[in-house]
């Protein structure tokens, strides 16, 4: 087989690999503790809707995140924060996976909401959750089942441009977006 004829064929495969991409419910997932939740959560859920064209965002609450201390605050609590946070955009909507998918990996998240394969996920961070992402179970794989949304962060930017994920991963896997920041963290407002 010449190499014109292989170069066809790739042609093809990537245009029907494109209408099928095209056909997916397009979803966005923004994981984390969420403690406390806050506009900057909302801001970048709002852009990504936008800029995407998402059909829904899940906003993935976890009891904690392996990287961070327990969290004080209840998981209760912490969901109907999100929700006063989130107010009336149907868009988006809060949700507690662990208890059915036995996990808090990311991984088995991504697995399970696509676990039909006809939804496009979109794992949505901020600039500073990429700076450890190679650290994540599973990082490799993750990013070859969803897209990686990352939202710039006051402060994070070099640091994550610099990171072991964004020097590994193409374009195709991972887009940076810049956009008007809102100066806010969780962790800021727990000391207040």
């Amino acid at each position: 087989m010449s190499l014109l004829h292989i170069n066809i064929k790739l042609q093809v495969l990537e245009k029907l690999e494109n209408k099928l991409n095209k056909k997916k419910k397009k979803i966005g997932i923004l994981g984390g503790t969420f403690d406390p939740a806050h506009r900057g959560h909302l801001a970048i859920s709002v852009e990504a809707i936008k800029r995407l064209k998402l059909k829904k965002i899940i906003w993935a609450i976890t009891k904690k995140n392996p990287f961070k201390k327990k969290s004080n605050t209840s998981l209760n609590k912490r969901i109907e924060s999100c929700k006063k946070v989130i107010g009336k955009n149907s868009l988006i909507k809060v949700k507690f996976y662990e208890d059915i998918i036995k996990s808090n990996k990311t991984i088995e998240l991504i697995k399970y909401i696509n676990r039909n394969n006809n939804n496009r996920i979109y794992l949505l961070m901020g600039a500073d959750n990429l700076i450890a992402f190679h650290k994540w179970h599973k990082w490799k794989t993750i990013s070859q089942k969803c897209d990686i949304i990352v939202f710039d962060r006051h402060g994070y930017k070099r640091k994550s441009l610099n990171s072991v994920t964004f020097k590994r991963l193409n374009d195709k896997n991972l887009k940076f977006i810049e956009f008007k920041k809102v100066n806010i963290s969780s962790s800021q407002l727990r000391k207040i």
